[in-house]
């Protein structure tokens, strides 16, 4: 029977209960659990789909085509089982689904309310979420509840999750709760008092828990732990401090080394075999040992905030652990490329266009890709960054006026980038668009497979065939690949069926390493494994300054 960790959170947002979550099952899956971990989030959106990246941060897409929280991410880095879309749901399918059921009479005439019907609901996810684990039945699910303790949106599913710790019984369920310890500089100390009043407010509800996370930007002394142990009701021992560290793959050792797992195997009546964290040691050990550096900037709209590609920064770190290559990246705004010009391109040792949707900063991320192929810097472009690579080829080398996708311009005369519905209107031109009217419905989404052209780059990189996640509306239009490869573009995977092109590269002679994919393989990266594309890609970088080196020391000579 499967047992449950509710993960909950107090004070304020942000503090990384998705960390915590996925370090624990990390702990719990090194000690011979079979763990998965789900994301409740209190939202009214029926997914972060449609929600912008400033709010919501990225959006993690699983193998069957979902679109997440980006939690999700975080433990598939740090577990071997896959989510799946019953790992992550929200208000807004909380409430669509009793509404279904309302409306089929499945309720009887009675009256639908939040208590029992919608926290009724809630459990029956939480559950159903379990029992698809791809693990087979877990022994332990970590049910992390978004947004902080005191949030109204939030109170359903603290509510739900009372309930069910009750229902289940002894040893079933426990609570963990995760909270803020700051320092505050003019009185020189940690204030304990927000953690008091956030399991105060948290037992208010009826929830007791089991253990603390306090998140501080040091370490807790003892004195503070059993301050916050007495007037929170929780055994010192279970008041674990989290502090400020630099590399989130050191928390599953800092919770072990404070006894975390060992509690909640207690307090769940599990007697697993002990902790083996030895890969997680190598990892950090590896993160201390770098040979060498290099400067890979990331030509995007989002850079303000980097939560928006949260999977391909840990990609690129993953790749710097499997090269012996510290990865530094700077993030620049290709609206200011649009402005400014590619100077500040200048000093890179490769340049990385990510995914993204909208036209805005499209023409700085043409300019950037321009740069990186005439300068033969190290390019890949993911998703976006593979269609616009396109564009700028087909504009800029085969001579395609006005070459652009439909997203950016519906009446471009070189529809290189289209709809699929698009692309065989008369003579290449598009004389009636399609309508977008369900923005998460019109989608490619999640893993699909294709097949490897021989001889290519993109072989050398994956082998025979690539499976990897997408999410995206425009393809590269079939009716330009001759065109576009007459000129020494490769499309070096396509789909089985209907052949769209999923990686593009250029022929060797004309670029020592410029690929671009359609998918996304940011969300398959691991730290146990890495990934071949991005550790591809990173030793490209390390070539191009290798050999810019040579360059300077000849010159100098």
């Amino acid at each position: 029977m499967t047992k449950y960790v509710f993960v909950t959170g107090g004070v304020v947002s942000s503090l990384g209960k998705g960390i915590s979550a996925a370090s624990l099952a990390a702990i719990l899956e090194s000690r011979g659990l079979k763990v998965t971990l789900l994301k409740l989030d209190p939202y009214i959106n029926v997914d972060p789909g449609t929600m912008s990246p400033f709010q919501h941060g990225e959006v993690f897409v699983t193998e069957d085509g979902a679109e997440t929280d980006l939690d999700l991410g975080h433990y598939e880095r740090f577990i071997s089982t896959k989510m799946r879309r019953a790992n992550n749901f929200t208000t807004g399918q909380i409430y669509e689904s009793v509404l279904r059921k309302e409306r089929r009479g499945e309720y009887l005439g009675k009256t639908v309310q939040v208590i029992p019907h919608i926290t009724n609901e809630i459990q029956a996810f939480i559950e159903r979420g379990a029992r698809l684990a791809t693990c087979g039945e877990p022994d332990v699910a970590i049910v992390e509840i978004g947004g902080t303790v005191g949030d109204i949106e939030s109170l359903p599913f603290l509510e739900a999750a009372r309930q069910m710790s009750l229902r289940l019984g002894r040893n079933q369920a426990c609570f963990v709760h995760l909270t803020l310890v700051p320092w505050i500089g003019s009185a020189g100390e940690l204030k304990t008092k927000p953690t008091q009043h956030s399991v105060q407010k948290l037992r208010e509800i009826g929830i007791l828990p089991t253990a603390l996370i306090c998140r501080a930007d040091r370490p807790i002394p003892d004195d503070e732990r059993a301050k916050i142990s007495m007037f929170s009701n929780v055994h010192q021992e279970a008041v674990i401090s989290v502090w400020d560290v630099d590399s989130i793959y050191k928390i599953p050792q800092m919770l072990n080394d404070q006894g975390l797992d060992q509690l909640i195997c207690d307090e769940l009546k599990l007697a697993p075999k002990p902790a083996d964290l030895s890969m997680w040691a190598r990892l950090v050990d590896a993160l201390g040992k770098f040979e060498n550096e290099v400067t890979i900037g990331m030509v995007g709209k989002y850079v303000d905030l980097t939560e928006s590609y949260k999977s391909l920064i840990e990609s690129l770190k993953h790749a710097s652990i499997h090269t012996s290559t510290r990865v530094n990246i700077e993030y620049i705004d290709s609206e200011e490329i649009e402005k400014d010009g590619v100077g500040a391109l200048a000093h890179l040792d490769a340049v990385l266009v990510p995914g993204g949707f909208g036209r805005r900063g499209t023409e700085g991320k043409i300019d950037a890709i321009r740069y990186a192929r005439e300068a033969k810097v190290p390019y890949l472009g993911i998703c976006l960054g593979m269609q616009l690579a396109v564009i700028e080829f087909a504009r800029h080398v085969v001579g395609l006026d006005g070459a652009n996708s439909t997203e950016f311009d519906p009446m471009t005369g070189a529809p290189v980038v289209a709809l699929i519905t698009e692309w065989y209107d008369r003579d290449g031109r598009v004389e009636k668009r399609t309508e977008q009217s369900d923005l998460g419905g019109t989608m490619r989404l999640g893993s699909q497979r294709c097949a490897i052209k021989p001889g290519t780059r993109a072989q050398t990189i994956y082998g025979d065939d690539v499976n990897e996640r997408h999410r995206h509306r425009y393809e590269v239009n079939n009716r330009y690949v001759p065109q576009l490869e007459q000129k020494g573009m490769v499309i070096s995977a396509r789909t089985p069926t209907e052949e769209l092109p999923e990686m593009m590269e250029l022929r060797d002679d004309l670029h020592p390493w410029f690929v671009g994919v359609q998918f996304h393989p940011e969300f398959t990266s691991t730290p146990r494994d890495g990934h071949p594309l991005f550790t591809s890609f990173v030793r490209a970088a390390l070539a191009r300054q290798q050999s810019r080196a040579q360059e300077m020391l000849r010159e100098a000579v």
